[in-house]
């Protein structure tokens, strides 16, 4: 199951590792989207996931112009992950979401620092590309 959800995460184009993401960023002078997630139990969370994430036109956004990292904080036991992943997850909610909002998504550039915050379900793709634009 765990390999599945690794392979689902490498398909979809998410990373879960700040420091790999940071690398790969500076390599190719992209922005990283910081996603913190409940993927079990939040519903906006699977909503903006579907809704946005997965949608054609974010998509094609990220592939050209972002690193995409998810922390993801499942609660079934079935789901959860290995526990040096869920130590590099609390590392970053600590840093990035120390309120522990969910959904929670974060534009940092190469080095970590915070250009932008989104607080919940946001419903609106192209609205949310703009945003990101507004940075490049």
């Amino acid at each position: 199951m765990q390999l599945l959800f690794v392979f689902l995460m490498a398909w979809i184009g998410w990373g879960n590792d700040l420091s790999t993401a940071q690398q790969e960023a500076k390599g190719q002078h992209k922005l990283i989207l910081l996603n913190f997630s409940g993927s079990d139990w939040c519903g906006p969370c699977i909503k903006l996931k579907k809704d946005v994430f997965e949608s054609e036109e974010f998509q094609a956004f990220a592939e050209a112009n972002l690193v995409l990292v998810r922390a993801d904080f499942p609660r079934l036991k079935k789901n959860q992950l290995a526990k040096d992943q869920q130590a590099k997850n609390d590392a970053l909610a600590e840093r990035y979401n120390h309120d522990g909002k969910f959904p929670l998504t974060v534009l940092l550039n190469e080095q970590g620092k915070v250009l932008k915050e989104w607080d919940g379900y946001q419903p609106s793709t192209s609205k949310m590309v703009a945003e990101i634009q507004h940075f490049r």
